[in-house]
């Protein structure tokens, strides 16, 4: 896949300079376009050469992994992670708090699925849990759960609770309790690696955070200049503080001693077609929709994916109009141009990439208007086209008393 024109567009914005990287540049002489500045590079790391780019497709995962466990197995997106696991002869111990839920919504017919009961709150149980059936023990887990729920079968009083749970005691939240837990209980299992004997290592724990955490705690320069970003309808609302729960979470999975990765997906949305093309960046400036089925396969591939380990990133997708746009056979190439976290010691790539990044990822916004900062709580980009108020009100006023907690689309 090709990153020249993406290259040349950061390029040029990086050329400018500016006392902020958050003020309106100032222009300066251009460099060639053949000899670009060695800043440019930070936006993609490590960019492969052909050779690299066009590496044999992986062995099968059944292969590469004992076990999986997933947390939030009956969750909207949890379910389809257990059906790609399962569709691909890999085991998978489903930690559910409902058993009767799980036993309706996953295959319990299908000998390679485990449903147990477990509470993410607990590290005990956890740890149990990963370590149960003896040479079948997991060595690696997917955590699809979240403390709060927007499936519509749960009642307006559950969910609540839920809420509030999170925003008195954030700290005893299944993220802030589940994740170490989780880190704990493989860090005794051997390191996954693609070959035998390999340095190229697999994570353990892969994580679905959310696009947007970082960015309530920016600055009010930034939250201005970006304001396609930040002005979004679910970072503006930000209920009881979720998306900075969601951040805490990866940090303390960042530090919990064993390998991982983070994805951020952007809206959620089921009505968007699935089997699209996603597009990875860094920086958390990402702003889109994506099918869930689309996120549980991302989620599943990052398990042999050695470029995926360490990194933190988010995924939008494109549509795939009448097949110019298919998913590409491999991850591995794209994240292999992601930047590691600990390059950054966690903080991500710098205001000047992040900006840069920006500037591409508004052109890749769903809608002719193409300004999320726009949208109203409940509102869809088809109506902010059409001029057509959306379900809640118009934006600063909408309704959200009793709408479930979940981003706009």
């Amino acid at each position: 896949m090709t990153i020249k024109p993406l290259a040349t567009v950061a390029f040029t914005i990086l050329s400018y300079h500016s006392t902020s990287a958050f003020q309106a540049p100032a222009p300066k002489t251009l460099s060639p376009i053949h000899s670009p500045p060695t800043t440019t590079t930070a936006i993609f790391s490590s960019v492969p050469t052909d050779d690299e780019s066009s590496s044999s497709s992986p062995p099968p995962l059944s292969t590469l992994v004992n076990r999986v466990a997933v947390a939030g197995a009956t969750g909207r997106t949890g379910k389809y992670v257990v059906q790609q696991l399962l569709s691909q002869n890999v085991p998978v111990l489903a930690l559910v708090r409902d058993t009767e839920k799980a036993a309706n919504t996953l295959d319990p017919t299908n000998e390679l699925l485990t449903i147990r009961q477990t509470d993410l709150g607990n590290k005990d149980d956890i740890i149990a849990a990963l370590n149960e059936g003896g040479g079948a023990a997991c060595d690696a887990a997917i955590w699809a759960a979240t403390g709060f729920s927007d499936a519509p079968d749960q009642s307006f009083m559950t969910k609540i609770k839920a809420v509030f749970g999170l925003a008195t005691n954030a700290q005893a939240t299944i993220d802030a309790v589940g994740l170490p837990a989780l880190g704990e209980g493989l860090s005794k299992s051997p390191k996954r690696t693609l070959s035998k004997g390999g340095d190229d290592v697999l994570p353990k724990i892969i994580m679905l955070s959310s696009a947007g955490v970082t960015r309530p705690s920016w600055s009010e320069e930034k939250k201005l200049a970006l304001e396609g970003s930040a002005g979004i309808p679910i970072v503006r609302l930000n209920p009881f503080g979720i998306l900075g729960i969601k951040k805490e979470s990866e940090e303390t999975l960042r530090t919990c001693g064993v390998e991982y990765c983070i994805f951020r997906p952007g809206g959620l949305n089921d009505n968007w077609s699935p089997n699209q093309r996603p597009i990875f960046s860094q920086g958390d400036v990402a702003v889109g929709r994506i099918n869930r089925q689309d996120v549980a396969k991302i989620l599943v591939d990052i398990l042999s994916t050695p470029e995926a380990t360490g990194k933190t990133f988010e995924g939008v997708s494109i549509a795939n109009s009448e097949g110019y746009y298919p998913p590409a056979d491999s991850i591995g190439p794209a994240l292999s141009r992601l930047a590691l976290d600990s390059d950054s010691g966690g903080k991500g790539p710098s205001e000047e990439v992040v900006r840069a990044t920006y500037a591409i990822m508004q052109q890749l916004l769903p809608g002719e208007k193409q300004d999320a900062a726009q949208l109203a709580m409940g509102q869809t980009y088809e109506q902010l086209d059409k001029g057509e108020t959306g379900q809640l009100g118009e934006k600063g006023v909408e309704d959200v008393g009793i709408i479930p907690m979940k981003p706009s689309s």
